[in-house]
């Protein structure tokens, strides 16, 4: 963010400075994406990625409740109310949340288990919990920027599709479910909620806001990826309670070593 921003930014500056913030510090340049897309990554470090992200999954719709929850536009709630059904899902269509279990189904963990989330990593559950907090407190505005790395998911998606494919004789096309959907919705729902930003966002101090989000936001994804590099890579000390290999499997599954 720029401290000694003076006047306002166009529209089309403010958006040029929020992609700026993703070029530098989306997730997506954080080492452990390179070892889990380039094929490095041990079984057991898939495992720990996709049981520690189901924290975050499983927490969008309630920090999209709570943005809808005090939204007095019902347009903006019209709008944002699909982000809820998308990851929860339909009456007779799977949701996002469920695409993942079968991501979790697929490396072999009891369902049970990772929708306990008991074997999460502490600070997977301090970061998605600061997020959730943070749209429910923040002004609107904020709450919305702070959506807007889905700007830049779409590129880490193709990555992650392809290089998990490629890479690892566990991952197949049904695994990946997740990611090929969202090659679809991220767009629309980035699309939606940058231009609320360029349109609310007009005042220095308003624009400013927007951009501490959005840098917020990719510090609560990088902050993940350093627990879980930290837990499971090197030194590889998990904490006390969370998983390790072998634990939470379904019955007659073994981690592969």
């Amino acid at each position: 963010m720029n401290g000694a921003q003076r006047t306002p930014m166009t529209p089309d500056e403010l958006e040029a400075a929020l992609r700026q913030i993703g070029a530098e510090r989306y997730h997506s340049l954080h080492p452990f994406h390179d070892r889990l897309h380039g094929g490095h990554c041990t079984r057991e470090q898939v495992q720990a990625w996709a049981l520690n992200r189901y924290c975050y999954q499983s927490a969008i719709p309630r920090k999209d409740a709570a943005l809808i929850a005090r939204c007095d536009d019902r347009d903006l709630r019209r709008e944002w109310l699909h982000r809820i059904t998308d990851h929860d899902g339909l009456e007779g269509e799977e949701g996002g949340i469920e695409r993942w279990l079968v991501l979790t189904d697929g490396l072999g963990f009891d369902r049970d288990y990772v929708i306990s989330r008991q074997g999460a990593l502490p600070a997977t559950k301090f970061a998605v919990e600061a997020y959730v907090r943070f749209v429910a407190e923040r002004t609107l505005l904020e709450a919305v920027a702070s959506s807007l790395t889905e700007l830049f998911a779409p590129n880490l998606h193709k990555q992650r599709i392809s290089g998990m494919l490629e890479s690892y004789d566990f991952i197949n096309e049904k695994v990946v479910a997740y990611f090929r959907r969202r090659l679809d919705q991220a767009p629309r729902d980035a699309g939606f909620a940058l231009d609320y930003v360029k349109r609310n966002a007009r005042t220095v101090e308003q624009q400013q806001a927007a951009m501490g989000a959005l840098t917020f936001k990719t510090e609560v994804l990088w902050a993940q990826l350093d627990a879980l590099s930290y837990a499971y890579v090197s030194p590889g000390i998990p904490a006390p309670g969370a998983w390790r290999p072998g634990e939470g499997m379904r019955a007659g599954v073994e981690a592969a070593a």
